[in-house]
């Protein structure tokens, strides 16, 4: 897996961390990324999707509900929204590949209410998976890598692959929010 505890430590840049990477690389990582939270999550159940956790770092300033700004997220919740991520980065990183200028977000979220059982995690781990390839295979043999972008403002520019990547790199972020989750969820059921 890349040195993504580099970037948020700030010592490399996404641009650093993937210079030099092919498609098949990022089809590689996207696998190490994905089997890495299937064994996060192997031994769930569906009690463990909507299991309630106590976060109290929780703050989703973007929550549409006023409520929920500083709820815990369920394991349910933490994967649609991380699969949402990683697929808006490589639809954007797969038009930046084939030269087509920034027009905007590409997300689309499954509402976490809705995904209650480990069958309805696993559809969307895989979904997601499979639209992460189906992404990369629509690159040119010959991507646009001289289109460089800054994602956010501020934030240091990419080019598709560092695009690609920041989904993947988003998704990091939320391994160890999964792992406590599910830690607090077999500690619940013992109790």
């Amino acid at each position: 897996m890349l040195d993504y505890a580099a970037l948020y430590r700030r010592e490399r840049t996404i641009q650093q961390l993937v210079d030099g990477l092919t498609i098949a690389d990022l089809h590689a990582e996207t696998d190490e990324m994905y089997d890495t939270v299937e064994r996060l999550i192997a031994d769930c159940t569906d009690a463990d999707v909507t299991f309630q956790p106590v976060d109290p770092k929780a703050h989703d300033p973007f929550a549409s509900d006023p409520n929920a700004v500083n709820q815990a997220w369920t394991l349910g919740h933490v994967i649609v929204h991380l699969t949402a991520s990683c697929e808006e980065s490589a639809f954007l990183a797969a038009e930046m590949a084939r030269g087509v200028p920034f027009h905007g977000r590409s997300r689309y979220e499954v509402p976490w209410e809705t995904v209650t059982t480990m069958a309805q995690v696993r559809q969307r781990l895989a979904e997601s998976r499979r639209m992460l390839h189906a992404s990369l295979n629509m690159w040119p043999d010959h991507p646009h890598l001289d289109y460089i972008v800054e994602p956010w403002p501020g934030a240091p520019p990419v080019d598709a692959r560092g695009r690609f990547v920041l989904g993947l790199a988003h998704a990091y972020d939320h391994l160890g929010q999964i792992a406590e989750i599910v830690r607090q969820a077999k500690a619940s059921a013992h109790s």
